[in-house]
């Protein structure tokens, strides 16, 4: 599968050029943000770790074995990529126990920065945003385009897709889950299931925003739709007066989008009639997700960019920082901006 059919157009006009993200782990490094106050003392131990081309699970497979505890007393607030030097929290149960040795889990690639004791674990999901530091490498486009785009951005936000990463190699994982799908099974093996699930959500939310940029409606309400704030799962209809909001025009509140489970979308009117062709054009996916148990959810169409900063240590190099809402992608920002080189490309392919 494409680009183009996992993600769709974008917002702000075409790419203005093309550079290189992750050329080294530096390049893309994560922050959770958590505004959580830790009591200092309690049955769990919480770690803020820093994590080098590693991904989350095996660094809290690491932490697990050197404290000599199962990987089960062991949480976190989200997955972290991979290829990218990430700064996350984890938590340890440990009732009665003191505060184990965790030096075996550290080496090259793992350090951890603090520990603090809390009287509760770590939930999924408990975080509120991540901070990114993202250096765009070998860069080759016009600056003065780039600079009247970022500035664009910080006001008006970009589309919420979710990241290429989310699919798979290709898009295998929407391959496979409409195997699956048409098959009316679902994957014996847990992670496998979660995602395969968490992908085709992912496709058909995609497939809605897309139509959305089309129509010009993706940074608009309109009658009938959902509407939500950016830190809220909750969300409530939209009538004439709901879309003339001016939390909207701030970036406070926005549209949102499905994410498919049992029940009908609970949107109305031009916004449920998009919703509906897009679930009648993917009917095995939207009834594979009902019948394995989740439920309808809302995701906002509009992702807002939290102090977005951006400078060039490099006349080739272009830095952006910013915060995002838990959950969503930063490379939903830099799709916004420029094409990205394939990975181990040395060579601009064609003339800009």
């Amino acid at each position: 599968m494409t680009e183009l059919e996992l993600l769709g157009p974008r917002a702000h006009g075409e790419p203005l050029g093309q550079a290189q993200l992750k050329a080294v782990a530096e390049d893309f490094q994560v922050d959770e943000v958590l505004d959580i106050p830790l009591a200092g003392e309690g049955e769990h131990l919480w770690l803020w770790v820093e994590k080098r081309e590693l991904n989350t699970e095996e660094a809290a497979r690491r932490i697990a074995r050197a404290a000599g505890v199962p990987i089960k007393v062991l949480s976190y607030a989200g997955l972290k990529d991979r290829q990218a030097l990430t700064r996350q929290w984890f938590s340890l149960h440990l009732p009665g126990k003191a505060d184990p040795d965790l030096s075996a889990a550290e080496g090259a690639n793992l350090r951890i920065l603090k520990s603090v004791r809390h009287k509760r674990k770590l939930q999924r999901g408990a975080h509120s945003a991540n901070g990114f530091t993202l250096r765009l490498t070998r860069l080759e486009a016009d600056r003065a385009g780039l600079e009247s785009r970022l500035k664009r951005l910080a006001v008006a936000g970009v589309p919420n897709y979710f990241g290429l990463q989310r699919f798979g190699h290709g898009g295998g994982n929407v391959v496979d889950a409409r195997a699956f799908a048409e098959r009316r099974e679902l994957p014996v093996q847990r992670n496998l299931r979660s995602r395969l699930l968490s992908s085709a959500r992912s496709y058909l939310f995609n497939r809605v925003l897309a139509e959305r940029i089309a129509a010009g409606t993706w940074d608009r309400a309109q009658v009938g739709d959902l509407l939500a704030f950016t830190d809220s799962r909750s969300f409530f209809a939209a009538g004439e007066m709901e879309c003339s909001d001016p939390r909207l025009e701030a970036l406070d509140l926005h549209p949102t989008g499905p994410l498919w489970g049992a029940g009908s979308s609970p949107a109305t009117g031009a916004p449920q009639a998009l919703e509906d062709s897009v679930a009648d054009a993917e009917m095995a996916l939207c009834r594979w997700l009902a019948e394995a148990g989740l439920a309808h959810e809302r995701r906002i169409l509009r992702l807002p960019i939290g102090g977005l900063t951006w400078h060039y240590p490099e006349p080739d190099v272009l830095q952006l920082e910013f915060v995002l809402p838990a959950g969503c992608f930063a490379t939903a920002v830099v799709r916004e901006l420029v094409d990205l080189l394939p990975a181990g490309q040395t060579e601009n392919p064609c003339a800009f």
